[in-house]
């Protein structure tokens, strides 16, 4: 059996960011194991710029960003573990992993932390008619391939969903030669940033179907060609608004999926609209001592957002290793109101907070000239303006825990005012 203080599953930016936060304040003994081949998670394959903005204040692609923290963690001597996949985790944060020079490891941690991050949602899920030839891809791996592996996948390309991967892999492919016929969105809005619509679609005409869906797939050992129909308000497909497109690649980017089949082993609670863990103000879950952090919890849009969360769980592993969280004090509930789809953290302990309680949600819908309302039970705290909301991107609020000190209050609400017109 090996022993730490502190093991860190996920060797992504999550990952990175938590077991360097966690060494920052005292813990020394700390484990991060990777399945893949190369620290840095799914940043290795971003090539593209824009990440950084708020935590390094400059433009850096995905492998810049993860170097910066492979580097330190590096210069901190915090062990790591490539190319071993974590097979179970137990309640009582035992961790049962292999890889093929050590074989079978049982390890027993003080603290864990999930930073699995999340996977795409596939044709499976979404159960588009037609037939099963080559030539269809998720978004990711599409984007694996041409980044990484050098393969490109194909010339004349249509994508499902205008998430953010999506949209990214509509320039990339427009750049290395394909042609991409459209984009097609179920939704009334883009899944993706309004920046990367612009960028990635708008810069390159590429058009974007929006209220569109796939109703059929064409081909035999290699997709020809897919019908594209509109939708109603209940997203059912408009008979006579068919249009086909010939192509020999479909990309699909329906949506991502957080990673937690280990955190359900473990008998995590899971919420029912991140698909993540439920946790406090300190990042910890339903089970004492285990942390999350990350697109394990909920699918962020934005690495440094990432990054921020992920130190506050590592920092907190660290307190609670060293018996430093308070568990006597009042739990107040946070809850979501009209036009907010869900907030976390869903539990707060105000005397863990050591300056601002940060809540991070995202809304049910795009809203302009609305008002994000704070509620401390039924009395207003405060009253924010936003000109432009929409689900694709993640809203956060900062409540100065001077502010929630020594009241008496039970739940924490937003919810949204929207102008009428």
């Amino acid at each position: 059996m090996l022993n730490y203080d502190i093991v860190v599953i996920g060797g992504g930016p999550a990952g990175l960011a938590a077991a360097i936060e966690a060494k920052n304040n005292g813990v020394n003994r700390i484990l991060v194991i990777e399945r893949d081949r190369e620290l840095g998670g799914i940043l290795q394959q971003c090539i593209h710029n824009g990440f950084g903005l708020h935590i390094f204040k400059e433009e850096l692609t995905g492998p810049e960003y993860a170097e910066r923290f492979i580097e330190e963690l590096l210069e901190m001597g915090i062990e790591y573990k490539l190319d071993t996949m974590v097979l179970d985790v137990s309640s009582d944060k035992v961790i049962y992993a292999m890889n093929t020079t050590e074989g079978i490891l049982n390890i027993q941690a003080k603290a864990i932390v999930l930073a699995m991050g999340c996977r795409e949602r596939t044709r499976g899920a979404i159960n588009i008619p037609g037939t099963r030839p080559a030539g269809i891809f998720t978004a990711g791996t599409a984007q694996r391939f041409v980044n990484m592996e050098g393969y490109m996948v194909g010339k004349k390309v249509v994508i499902l969903g205008s998430g953010d991967i999506g949209l990214i892999m509509a320039r990339r492919m427009t750049l290395e030669g394909a042609e991409v016929k459209a984009v097609v969105e179920l939704m009334p809005y883009s899944g993706g940033l309004t920046r990367n619509i612009v960028q990635c679609l708008d810069d390159y005409n590429i058009p974007l179907f929006l209220s569109h869906t796939i109703t059929n797939i064409k081909g035999k050992s290699r997709i020809e060609e897919v019908t594209v129909a509109k939708v109603d308000e209940n997203r059912r497909p408009i008979p006579g608004t068919e249009k086909v497109f010939d192509c020999d690649t479909l990309l699909l980017s329906v949506g991502l999926i957080p990673e937690n089949e280990l955190s359900q082993n473990a008998g995590v609670q899971i919420h029912p609209l991140t698909g993540g863990p439920i946790v406090n103000e300190s990042m910890e879950t339903s089970i004492g001592g285990i942390f999350a952090c990350g697109n394990v919890l909920h699918v962020h849009d934005l690495v440094d957002w990432v990054t921020e969360e992920s130190r506050r769980a590592g920092k907190n592993a660290a307190r609670y290793v060293k018996d430093e969280l308070v568990y006597n004090g009042a739990a107040i509930k946070t809850e979501t109101g009209y036009g907010v789809r869900y907030i976390v953290p869903q539990e707060v302990r105000v005397e863990n907070i050591e300056d601002n309680l940060q809540l991070m949600m995202r809304v049910s819908d795009v809203y302009r000239s609305a008002k994000m309302v704070i509620k401390l039970d039924d009395e207003v705290y405060k009253k924010i303006k936003k000109n432009h909301l929409a689900p694709a991107e993640m809203e956060s609020v900062n409540i100065p825990v001077k502010d929630l000190i020594n009241k008496d209050f039970k739940t924490i609400t937003v919810a949204l005012e929207v102008e009428e017109g």
